[in-house]
């Protein structure tokens, strides 16, 4: 009997989608949290190309506590950007604005590290 191996890429983002799927909404777990909204621009590894952006307006009621996106590189392999902990010490400390950037720690199918690097912006708004 065949059985269908997926591969590590494949594999990886299973267990992230796991991880999002047993998650709290953002809501359950912020219930200060009134709104939010990421503007996330994808670049080269170093920092020269600008790849994708995005502009994000939360549904805070339906969205995930696992605030995560994927590596756009189409062959690394456990890379991601997780900005999770980075939303929770912003909405710990009623941060309206937090900027940064992040390396993806992935690797290539020839283990070439991948540092593709997302440059973001959160805008929180909170309850009275």
């Amino acid at each position: 009997m065949y059985h269908h191996r997926i591969g590590p890429r494949a594999e990886h983002r299973e267990r992230q989608a796991r991880r999002v799927q047993t998650a709290a909404t953002l809501a359950a777990k912020f219930p200060q949290l009134k709104s939010l909204t990421a503007h996330l621009e994808y670049y080269d590894s170093q920092g020269a190309k600008k790849g994708a952006q995005l502009k994000y307006t939360v549904n805070i009621a339906n969205a995930k506590s696992v605030f995560r996106f994927n590596c756009p590189n189409t062959e690394c392999i456990r890379g991601d950007f997780d900005l999770t902990d980075i939303l929770a010490a912003a909405v710990a400390r009623r941060r309206t604005t937090v900027t940064g950037e992040l390396v993806c720690g992935g690797s290539t199918i020839n283990r070439v590290r991948c540092q593709n690097i997302l440059r973001y912006a959160l805008h929180l708004g909170y309850r009275a």
